[in-house]
């Protein structure tokens, strides 16, 4: 062996034997796919990835996405080698209280960690994401003789991820577009929690691949370090398809008595285990996590390289900004997460007295917004002309051009909403996505994930309630509402009326965090605010629409039975009964008012009556123990959208008789 593999050797089982400590500290983990791993992650990391530990979020850099987040000691030992701010004691804090070094790597946590992992097949979305923000990025901004996103996007992902569906559905869009500089690395180390993926797992992955339209390598052993480098190299020739190199590793590898083993997945080696591991890899028996000054000077030049990689970009970047100063003051605003000045007086205002779907009204403000903010780009999972989220007058993003502003998923939600996270990650892009409420259920997992990053992303979901009619309870979102509104950092707006949806994406385009928009398939009269609170009050979340000093009630709606509160406070006046109207788009907005407007709002002592086209769960927080819920807790019926709603109480009837009930 030479010095400069034994060099290698010595760093790879840096790797491997800090993976083993800080499991063993921690007592839990998984040190198998790390162990097998690491001469792939240290081979990609010292010889091919552009990065600056010193400046992680550097705009030039390579995205590296650790889609196995269960291999996080991988992620963390390179970070740290390579001299990221994430010193030793840290790695002895994994999995502990406080530390940035979760169990699975977590973005705003710890330095140079691109996306939250963990649920598996995420990861491998986001680097699809990443790759195609790259590619509208660069079709927007790149011109002769300066490219800005000459860049990689790589990810390392197990049998595990390629198991999931939404990696599935990731991967084949990704083909379909033909997205290169993504390289997905395979651990093919054929071993899952419950033993062999000969359990499960026995298609023939390189050619599902192929199918898909990528670019497959094959590395049969992952302690073949210049093979790996080869495969890399060869992948990063071939810019016109992704690549997947599929590389067979040992779980545990350096174990004596382990590698090979489910047992190593999810669990420490074991004391006994790991001292022998430790001695079988040349290291000190007692751990106390040693790590080699060799190694440390050897892979902190990074620090050196990545200064310089980035001063040349920036230097790249200068003299592009004196060829190109419109181009360069817009890559700086929109990585930089700014909307153009006065980019609000481009939204639309509708007149009372119309009736226009909420979901209309929302394609009226993305037409008339498209113009201005030219990073707001986004598609459908197939249902653009339900949703109304297809951009009038721009072309689609297709294979081989990726200058247009509509994106097309297919039938593919779950990957829709991967996508977008790691298109916002990415920075430079404000996606949107579009699908009948009811199928938010499949991207929930993302949805969740989008939030626990707090990323900007809108989803756009339509047909929000019984009023979807003859489709029946399969299509008619009844739980929907409050599965979204449990998610922590998701801010849910369910509009009145056109109004109140221009407002709502002011919020969503203004506000940190995902926002979901609930949108009306039928249409809602636009509401004449003359005597009534203004549309702009949505961004309090709740606001009294309709005041009456000698009110004995209040009606609080969301959506489209706002209406028929308002129709229901007519009846309930001819009879003597005053009422007044809170209108209720956002539980989210609302809770983060102060006490004293919440109690303006819902003042005590005073009886509610909530009226939504959802199950009840959560109005109790706000009607109290003496007020009622008109609700729909049990599925929907097949039958026009009007029938629908009557058959289940969404009548101005029963509303008067249920206030009525409720002040006896």
């Amino acid at each position: 062996m030479k010095a400069g593999e034994d060099l290698d050797q010595l760093c790879v089982n840096a790797i491997r034997c800090l993976t083993v400590d800080a499991v063993e500290a921690a007592k839990s983990g998984h040190p198998g796919a790390p162990m097998g791993l690491a001469p792939v992650g240290y081979t990609l990391w010292t010889r091919f990835l552009r990065h600056n530990p010193a400046n992680p979020g550097w705009q030039g850099r390579d995205r590296f996405i650790l889609s196995a987040g269960h291999a996080s000691m991988l992620l963390y030992s390179l970070l740290y080698l390579t001299g990221y701010e994430l010193p030793l004691d840290q790695i002895k804090q994994f999995r502990q209280l406080g530390s940035i070094t979760p169990g699975h790597p977590e973005f705003g946590v710890t330095p140079g960690v691109e996306v939250t992992t963990g649920p598996l097949g995420q990861g491998v979305a986001n680097a699809v994401g990443m790759a195609l923000a790259r590619e509208l990025i660069g079709a927007r901004f790149n011109q002769p003789g300066y490219e800005l996103t000459d860049y990689f996007v790589y990810a390392i992902c197990s049998d595990g991820d390629l198991m999931e569906g939404v990696a599935s559905e990731a991967c084949s869009l990704a083909g379909h577009l033909g997205l290169g500089r993504l390289i997905l690395l395979y651990d093919d180390n054929r071993i899952t929690i419950e033993g062999c993926t000969d359990l499960t797992f026995s298609e023939d992955v390189a050619g599902r691949f192929r199918s898909y339209g990528w670019n497959v390598l094959s590395v049969p052993d992952a302690n073949d370090m210049d093979s790996v480098a080869d495969a890399i190299a060869e992948a990063r020739l071939d810019e016109s398809r992704p690549s997947l190199l599929a590389i067979r590793s040992n779980i545990a590898c350096g174990s004596p008595n382990l590698e090979g083993s489910e047992a190593s997945h999810g669990a420490p080696l074991g004391p006994e285990e790991a001292v022998l591991t430790r001695q079988n890899l040349g290291w000190p028996a007692n751990g106390g996590f040693f790590v080699p000054e060799e190694t440390l000077y050897h892979m902190r030049k990074a620090v050196e390289l990545g200064r310089l990689q980035e001063q040349e970009w920036n230097e790249r970047f200068e003299a592009y900004s004196k060829d190109h100063p419109e181009l360069a003051s817009e890559w700086t605003r929109v990585l930089d997460r700014r909307l153009p000045d006065e980019w609000s007086d481009a939204l639309p205002v509708f007149e009372a007295g119309m009736s226009v779907a909420t979901r209309s009204a929302s394609g009226k403000v993305l037409e008339a917004v498209a113009p201005v903010i030219w990073e707001l780009i986004g598609g459908s999972a197939d249902l653009g002309p339900s949703n109304v989220t297809t951009l009038k007058g721009y072309e689609s993003v297709r294979r081989g051009d990726f200058s247009g502003r509509n994106i097309h998923y297919g039938v593919r939600e779950h990957c829709m909403g991967s996508v977008m996270n790691g298109m916002a990650r990415h920075g430079g892009i404000i996606p949107y996505g579009g699908t009948f409420l009811i199928f938010s259920d499949y991207m929930r997992p993302a949805i969740r994930l989008a939030a626990l990053m707090k990323l900007r992303v809108v989803y756009v979901f339509t047909h929000d309630s019984l009023g979807v009619g003859e489709d029946g309870p399969t299509h008619q979102p009844i739980e929907q509402l409050a599965s979204l509104r449990a998610i922590p950092g998701l801010t849910v707006i369910r509009p009145a009326d056109a109004n109140e949806t221009v407002e709502a994406w002011r919020v969503a385009l203004e506000r940190e965090g995902p926002t979901a928009l609930i949108l009306s398939r039928q249409g809602l009269p636009v509401l004449d605010r003359n005597g009534f609170a203004p549309a702009e009050r949505l961004a309090r979340g709740a606001y009294v629409l309709a005041e009456d000093e000698k009110a004995r009630i209040t009606l609080a709606a969301s959506g489209s039975e706002v209406a028929l509160a308002l129709d229901a406070r007519e009846t309930l006046a001819r009879d003597g009964i005053t009422a007044r109207i809170v209108d209720m788009p956002s539980w989210e907005l609302f809770d983060e008012q102060d006490e004293s407007y919440r109690l303006e709002v819902f003042p005590p002592g005073m009886k509610t009556l909530a009226i939504e086209a959802g199950v009840s769960l959560g109005w109790h927080k706000y009607v109290g123990r003496d007020g009622a819920i008109i609700s729909v807790d049990r599925f929907g019926v097949s039958a026009p959208g009007p029938q629908a709603l009557a058959h289940l109480g969404f009548t101005v009837e029963n509303v008067v008789a249920s206030a009525a009930a409720l002040l006896d």
